[in-house]
């Protein structure tokens, strides 16, 4: 395992003080697993005042959690948390440990550890793994350290924390762990929004996130209430094949790993169960539901205490994901200036992944390709920067005054605004010899 040489220097400085140091949790699982970690953290037997003893002489430290024994160095190769070998008291919040107790056995503090996969370390002799996470690596399973039960009741974000983990490392969660994860989900409401909704945001951009959300929608509708009534919801319809929930999870899994994407998807079709409607032939429809779906894709992220900018990103997709696309260029051209490109490079993805996760009928095929049609031509507007808002145009208001076309109020917001429809149907050239020429000819 290759540690890189800052991470090096620290456990050497802490060896040399005469303390064990290894490498521990997130940073031990991604290197076994070849890739390369986010961060390292650090398990020493050395207590945080030892900790910053043996740093000072090269580096500096700050104190971001020395009650429960961590201290961060800062290395000239990043920050690097250690934390002393502690075991941990009752947790009386369900959140946080009420106290911690300082051990010097690396294996008793690998055993407070949530799952198995992150309760290994590297020390001087190699792997430390008392609890066989190399072996569920390889299985790629997730599991709990010790009791599963035990280990969600002392904090509640770890049920979400194996769903997460099994999303983004596309593993399976264990029998025995995702049973004491369902029976504990009630518990969910111990959690802070904020918490719960990083999870989430990290689940939802992992490569198994449609398989890990199918499994575990029961568990999730603890967290957004809307998603219970979608799970088994029969839409009644020979464009789908399965399933609300089943249609809502293929289609997270089928989009780009993008956040409003795949936040779009997951809140998408919500509002259907409250639109649903039986037509004369008991064919089932849900007029409406696009509309109703963006208020409650904004409920929802505001109760999970969301960025404002997600919100942002995330609404306009869920309203306009089911209206049909222009197919002409000015058509496309009015979408771009109303949106811009980004949001609709998303909402192309949005509707390609909904589509793809109906059932295979002309109609959605149809589609599918109209969804090409209007990527294409929206990528050559785009590339091609044609005008499609009023900063673009060649033709301002001084322009208009100067030629004494007409004066500043009213009229010449009209004038402008008729001047950029043009422009946009291809009808007058985005020019200012070619715009003024056509205001000219409109005061006559």
């Amino acid at each position: 395992m290759e540690v890189p040489a800052h991470v090096q220097q620290l456990l050497a400085a802490l060896r040399a003080g005469g303390f064990v140091a290894c490498p521990v949790g997130g940073c031990v699982r991604d290197s076994l697993l070849g890739r390369v970690p986010g961060d390292w953290d650090v398990c020493t037997s050395a207590r945080p005042e030892q900790v910053k003893a043996c740093a000072a002489p090269r580096w500096r430290t700050a104190d971001t959690g020395i009650a429960h024994g961590t201290v961060t160095v800062l290395t000239a190769g990043g920050p690097v948390e250690v934390t002393t070998f502690r075991v941990e008291g009752g947790y009386s919040d369900h959140r946080r440990p009420d106290g911690v107790r300082f051990v010097a056995d690396l294996k008793e503090d690998l055993a407070r550890r949530d799952f198995t996969v992150n309760a290994m370390a590297l020390d001087e002799g190699g792997i430390v793994d008392p609890f066989g996470g190399r072996a569920d690596l390889q299985a790629k399973v997730i599991r709990c350290v010790g009791e599963p039960a035990a280990r969600f009741e002392e904090d509640a974000l770890r049920i979400l924390r194996a769903l997460r983990f099994a999303a983004c490392l596309d593993f399976s969660v264990e029998p025995a762990t995702l049973a004491a994860a369902r029976a504990a989900a009630p518990t969910l409401c111990r959690v802070s929004a904020e918490r719960v909704f990083t999870e989430l945001d990290k689940l939802l951009l992992g490569p198994g996130a449609g398989r890990v959300l199918a499994e575990c929608g029961d568990i999730l509708a603890r967290d957004i209430p809307a998603v219970g009534p979608c799970l088994e919801f029969d839409l009644r319809s020979p464009r789908h094949d399965r399933d609300l929930w089943d249609h809502i999870t293929r289609a997270v899994a089928l989009a780009p790993p993008r956040r409003n994407v795949r936040w779009a998807l997951l809140l998408h079709d919500l509002a259907k169960p409250d639109c649903f409607v039986l037509d004369r032939e008991g064919f089932g429809h849900a007029p409406g539901h696009a509309a109703r779906g963006a208020a409650l894709a904004k409920q929802v992220l505001a109760d999970l205490k969301a960025p404002g900018r997600l919100l942002q990103g995330v609404q306009p997709l869920v309203r306009w994901h089911d209206t049909p696309l222009p197919q002409d260029t000015p058509g496309v051209r009015r979408w771009l200036g109303r949106w811009g490109w980004p949001t609709l490079e998303d909402l192309i993805a949005v509707k390609r992944a909904d589509l793809l996760a109906h059932a295979d009928a002309p109609v959605i095929r149809r589609r599918l390709e109209e969804v090409a049609r209007f990527e294409r031509l929206a990528r050559e507007a785009h590339r091609r920067d044609d005008c499609v808002r009023l900063d673009q145009l060649a033709l301002k208001g001084s322009d208009l005054m100067n030629a004494g076309v007409c004066r500043a109020g009213p009229r010449m917001g009209r004038l402008l605004g008729a001047a950029l429809n043009e422009v946009i149907e291809g009808r007058v050239e985005n020019h200012p010899a070619a715009l003024l020429a056509w205001a000219r000819q409109q005061k006559r």
